[in-house]
């Protein structure tokens, strides 16, 4: 069986710096049977300056008078909202996940909200301070690879194993990131520890953007395990991503997608979310083992859809089968067609009457 993909409900900043809302997208999340429910943590002074632009997608949704900086200052969450959320998590049997933005607010996940693994947004793949900050904690990493090439996700790579491997003692540079990437022990360790996925940082993504089998490439040329983090409208893509080997699906929540804000019109609404895992459930059941054998409810059709050898017309004992009195039809239980030329030739053993089974 396909193992079970683990599926992230991405609220992100889509409560809108309200924690009431952001409570009611965990009650979402857990409602349709998400497996997580991610957020954010940040403090905006320390994520973007004035000088910082919002993205074009973003400008469409909130406006092009208001600074990045001020835009992002109204969607955070202090330390008490993210203390709140994670115990709701508790109560209601999701996990709590956040991407931490800064090395502060990655501590305070780890050291105050208990979080269990630590989600790298794709806009820090190349943030080696940060990168190396989050493995120390040597909790598992799922790293989303937006925007990025193979070279700087290998990069990250280096810096991520540097940090899970190395003592604080020693000096972290790029020769020493390099380095560890040659030993195959660390990839037999990263492979426990780091999840990469796939992404298309645009909101929505076009489907012609998303380009699904640079995730297969990401598996095939590091080895670890590979999701996918979904920015298409609707579900469909997401649901192939786990057709192609997808071991984690993130999608963006909201519970409505007409609300002010960046994100709210590339996320979904729970019950699209609800439809989705129960797609994504469906295509694992289908996967299955991959051996080709007869599923079990398949067994009983044989004899219904498969052939025997039968006399075409009535056959005396002793005459000769021949192409003109040996035929092939339904049901299946008796000799199969296989053995058609073998019985050509060979004399009836006893009289048949048109259309009766062969016996062997």
């Amino acid at each position: 069986m396909h193992p079970k993909t683990l599926i992230i409900a991405e609220a992100g900043v889509n409560h809108n710096g309200d924690r009431a809302r952001a409570l009611a997208l965990v009650g979402a999340a857990a409602k349709a049977g998400a497996d997580v429910v991610k957020f954010q943590s940040f403090r905006a002074d320390r994520l973007a300056t004035v000088a910082a632009t919002k993205a074009t997608y973003q400008q469409v949704t909130t406006g092009e008078a208001q600074t990045q900086l001020d835009m992002l200052r109204g969607l955070e969450l202090s330390a008490d909202d993210e203390e709140q959320i994670a115990a709701a998590c508790a109560a209601s049997g999701i996990t709590y996940m956040s991407t931490p933005f800064d090395a502060e607010s990655a501590t305070h996940l780890v050291h105050r909200v208990g979080v269990s693994s630590l989600k790298v947004g794709s806009g820090d793949l190349t943030n080696a301070p940060l990168l190396l900050h989050l493995a120390r904690f040597r909790l598992p990493i799922i790293l989303s690879t937006g925007m990025g090439t193979l070279a700087e996700v290998e990069q990250a790579l280096g810096v991520i194993a540097f940090g899970y491997f190395r003592d604080a003692t020693a000096r972290p540079e790029p020769a020493a990131f390099a380095n560890l990437l040659l030993d195959r022990a660390t990839w037999t360790k990263l492979r426990a520890k780091v999840t990469l996925l796939h992404c298309t940082t645009e909101y929505p993504a076009d489907p012609r953007s998303i380009n699904l089998r640079a995730m297969v490439t990401l598996r095939e040329a590091f080895g670890l395990p590979v999701g996918f983090s979904d920015h298409s409208r609707g579900i469909h893509i997401a649901s192939a991503a786990v057709a192609l080997g997808a071991t984690v699906i993130e999608k963006h929540l909201t519970l409505d997608r007409n609300l002010p804000g960046p994100d709210h019109r590339a996320s979904i609404e729970p019950d699209e979310l609800e439809a989705m895992i129960a797609a994504i459930r469906d295509i694992e059941a289908a996967l299955g083992d991959g051996r080709k054998v007869p599923a079990p409810e398949e067994i009983p059709n044989r004899a219904v859809a498969r052939r025997s050898l039968i006399a075409l017309r009535a056959v005396l004992a002793g005459e000769r089968f021949t192409e003109d009195n040996l035929g092939i039809k339904r049901p299946g239980n008796g000799v199969p067609p296989i053995e058609y030329w073998s019985y050509l030739g060979k004399t009836a053993g006893r009289d048949y009457a048109a259309n009766e089974a062969i016996e062997p």
